[in-house]
This record gives C-alpha cells, sequence and structure tokens, in this order.
C-alpha cells in the first residue's frame, strides 16, 4: 500500500517561504559583496604598503645598477628587504628578476602577469613552483623610462586573513538569519493574531454564543468584519421574518380554522351553504398563506403598496366572526363609508382589521363598535373598540410585543397586537390604546399619506 501525504496550504507557511527566501537572497548578496570588498581593500592596503616601502624596493634596484647611485632619498632609506619582484616594460616584457625570486625558482613573472593585467583586482597568479602569490603593480620611471613593477607576495598568509574574514562574515550571517527567522516568526503569529481571533468568533457565532463579530480589528480587516455582520444581520433578519410570518401565518390561520368549525356546527346551513361559506374561509387562508410567504421573502416593507377598500373587508370578517362567536350575540356597529380606501396592501389591511375585530368579539361583552375614515389631513383612520374590560395603563405598551397578552384566561399566542404594530410602523402609522365611551379598550390606527 502506497501512503501519500499530502500538505495542508496554509497562509503562514507561504509568507515563511518567502520571507526567508528574500532573506536568504540579501544576506548571502551582502555577505558575498562585503568579502569581495574586503579583498579589495586588503589588496588596496598592502598596494599602499608597498608604495611606502618604494626606497627599499629601489635600494634593490641599486644593486643591479638600475637607478643613478646620486639619489638623495636613496641614503636616507638603505634598509635592506629582499622583494620577489621582476620589473616589466610597458608592454610586458622582462627587464630584470630579483634575486630572491630567481633563488625561488620563479621566472615569467611578466608574462604570467600580463595574463591577468586587464582584470579587476586582487590580481592572484600561481607560479612555476605551484604556488600561489599575489601580485602587486607599481608604476616606476627609471632614468626617464616608465617600467611596471610586479611584486609577489605568498599567497598562504594573505588568503588565511581572508578566509578568517570570511568565516567570521557568514558566521554573523547566520546569527542574523537566525534573529530573522525568530522575528519572522513572532511578526507572523502576532500578525495572524485577529485572524485566529475572527475564526474563534465564527465559530461562537455558529454555536450560537454570540450573534456579531466584535469591534476593534485591523483596518485591513475592518472591511471584511464589517461585511461579515451585515450579512449575519440580513440573514437575522430574514430568519426573524420566517419566524414571525409562521408565527403570524399559524395565528391568522386560527381564526379561519374556528369559523369553519363554527360552519359546520351550524345547523341552521344547508349543505351547499355551509360548503360556500367554507370555500370562503378556504380562499382566504389561500391567500393568507401566500400574502405570508411572500411577505417572508421580500420583508413587509417590499410588500406593493395599493388602495384597499375598507368595508367590504370588514363584512367580510364580521361573517366570519359571528359565526365563531353567536353564541354572545354581539352588537356589531359599522361606521365606514363604502368609497373609503386605505393606502395599505391588501393582506396588510386583512390582518388589521382581522386581529383588531377577532380581539373586539372575543374580549367584548356585547357590543363592538368598528370606524373607518380619511381625515382631513388625509390621514387613513381605523377605529376598533369594545365594552370589554379594557387594557391596563401598565399594559398599553407592553401588549404590542411579541408574546406579551393582556387576556391570559383565554388561550393563545400574544402576537395579534404584535402584528397589528409591525404593519403600522411599516407604513409610518401610530397604533394607540386608549378606553372607550363603551367602557372598554379602543384601538386607533391612524397611517399617513403615501
Amino acid at each position: 500500500m502506497q501512503l501519500r501525504f499530502k500538505l495542508k496550504k496554509r497562509l503562514l507557511t507561504r509568507m515563511f517561504i518567502t520571507s526567508l527566501s528574500i532573506i536568504a537572497l540579501v544576506g548571502f548578496g551582502l555577505a558575498w559583496s562585503v568579502t569581495i570588498l574586503h579583498a579589495q581593500n586588503s589588496y588596496n592596503k598592502e598596494t599602499s604598503q608597498l608604495i611606502a616601502e618604494m626606497p627599499q624596493i629601489a635600494a634593490e634596484l641599486r644593486e643591479y645598477d638600475l637607478i643613478p647611485a646620486d639619489n638623495g632619498w636613496l641614503k636616507e632609506n638603505n634598509k635592506q628587504k629582499r622583494y620577489m619582484m621582476a620589473s616589466c616594460t610597458q608592454t610586458f616584457d622582462e627587464v630584470w628578476i630579483s634575486t630572491l625570486a630567481i633563488d625561488s625558482g620563479l621566472d615569467n613573472i611578466c608574462q604570467r602577469f600580463e595574463s591577468i593585467a586587464d582584470t579587476n583586482p586582487p590580481y592572484y597568479l600561481t607560479m612555476s613552483d605551484e604556488k600561489s602569490y599575489f601580485a602587486y603593480m607599481l608604476p616606476v620611471e627609471l632614468n626617464q623610462t616608465q617600467y611596471n613593477m610586479v611584486v609577489l607576495k605568498d599567497a598562504n598568509s594573505v588568503e588565511g586573513e581572508f578566509i578568517r574574514f570570511k568565516k567570521l562574515t557568514y558566521l554573523r550571517l547566520a546569527v542574523v538569519m537566525l534573529l530573522a527567522v525568530v522575528l519572522l516568526v513572532s511578526a507572523a503569529y502576532w500578525g495572524m493574531r485577529p485572524m485566529a481571533r475572527l475564526k474563534s468568533e465564527l465559530q461562537a457565532i455558529g454555536d450560537g454564543k454570540k450573534k456579531a463579530l466584535s469591534d476593534g480589528y485591523p483596518h485591513e480587516l475592518e472591511g471584511v468584519t464589517q461585511a461579515l455582520n451585515q450579512l449575519l444581520s440580513q440573514s437575522s433578519d430574514q430568519q426573524e421574518r420566517y419566524q414571525n410570518a409562521m408565527n403570524d401565518l399559524a395565528h391568522s390561520l386560527k381564526t379561519r380554522l374556528a369559523a369553519v368549525h363554527a360552519i359546520t356546527d351550524d345547523n341552521s346551513l344547508t349543505k351547499t351553504d355551509a360548503s360556500e361559506k367554507i370555500m370562503q374561509q378556504v380562499g382566504q387562508m389561500d391567500q393568507l398563506v401566500k400574502y405570508q410567504l411572500k411577505r417572508a421573502l421580500v420583508g413587509r416593507q417590499g410588500l406593493v403598496q395599493e388602495q384597499t377598500p375598507v368595508k367590504p373587508m370588514i363584512d367580510q370578517l364580521s361573517q366570519m366572526l359571528f359565526k365563531i362567536y353567536r353564541e354572545k350575540d354581539i352588537k356589531f356597529t359599522v361606521n365606514v363609508e363604502p368609497e373609503v380606501s386605505f393606502p395599505i396592501n391588501k393582506g396588510d389591511l386583512m390582518e388589521l382589521c382581522g386581529n383588531l375585530m377577532e380581539n373586539g368579539f372575543r374580549l367584548s361583552i356585547s357590543e363592538v363598535i368598528v370606524t373607518a375614515s380619511i381625515d382631513q389631513d388625509g390621514n387613513a383612520v381605523l377605529i376598533v373598540e369594545d365594552d370589554g374590560p379594557g387594557v391596563e395603563d401598565a399594559l398599553k405598551e407592553r401588549i404590542i410585543q411579541r408574546g406579551v397578552r393582556a387576556d391570559t384566561q383565554s388561550p393563545g399566542q400574544g402576537i395579534g397586537l404584535a402584528v397589528c404594530n409591525e404593519i403600522v410602523s411599516s407604513y409610518h402609522g401610530l397604533l394607540s390604546i386608549t378606553e372607550s365611551h363603551l367602557q372598554g379598550a379602543k384601538f386607533t390606527i391612524k397611517i399617513p399619506p403615501q
């Protein structure tokens, strides 16, 4: 069986490899440049020293009558020191070789130097004795004739010093590289900490422990975190719309189902009339389902606004409620002109009238009044009042919240008034709760012209 190992793609690994490659390239380039500069500097230093020793070199030349004996500066510099050197013409023809060079078996110094004369110093020669020498060229003028003095020095001592310098340079480079790696690792983990924090917070959001990313991220990540928070907010709003729509749908269907039960229990209706009324309720249920699903997708503000007649809606809902609450024998009064229309969606108007009228029929003792009109400012006004127990002042602000109910004795979810308040708010309207002249509750909805 063949085992295959696949390395994970890591951003940190890529950053390490790239950064270390750059550091190594720059470091070795600098070390190479420093060693070359050191070699050239050592050569120039040695050349300067030879120039300073020119009187001693000239003293050896004097032994061979190559320069006049009455030269004053020779008398002041008569210290004897032997050199391996040769005197060459401008075309590197050999004129003279020193005794030390001859004793060392070195010959053809000028010809060998000519082969490297066009290169840059330091000059490095391998002579006939198979030893390595550094060559230094000193231009001199003797008896009004220009010569090139080529002086040789054993390369072992110079190379030894150069090798020590080279080792020290690369040792320092290794220390610098080690420090660079440590700093790079520290900088990488320090720089990647916001990413680890982002991962942790996203995990917490996935586990339901948080709802949004916190602030304080670096500037480079602010755009990402803001976009993620916006996406999370949109997702949360969408989920909340779906949940609310399903709750609203269940609340609305409950009333229609109660009406269907009331119709089936009504022995005064013929089978044909009962079927017709049940189909009316089923049609309303179908409209409610389509409306709530559409609202869940686009939100309430995304629904198309239209002019919806109010009286037909109230008449249709009242017939259903009379069936449900027929044992209460409720006196129902409608104060709505046939031409009155509200600038809201038909589904929204059905929710408003249905919830408020259902509350009125359920909580009233014997009377419910519904009034709809357009006031002098063009506002659509809907008023539903009853002669029931009313609403306590402490609950007037709370019962428009989801799950809060004023009547805890009868079954329900406590979302009807919350749905009404959400609808009215989406149209920039106002829902108020006061006391009716019937001694019960009075719900007033005012929606400005769109």
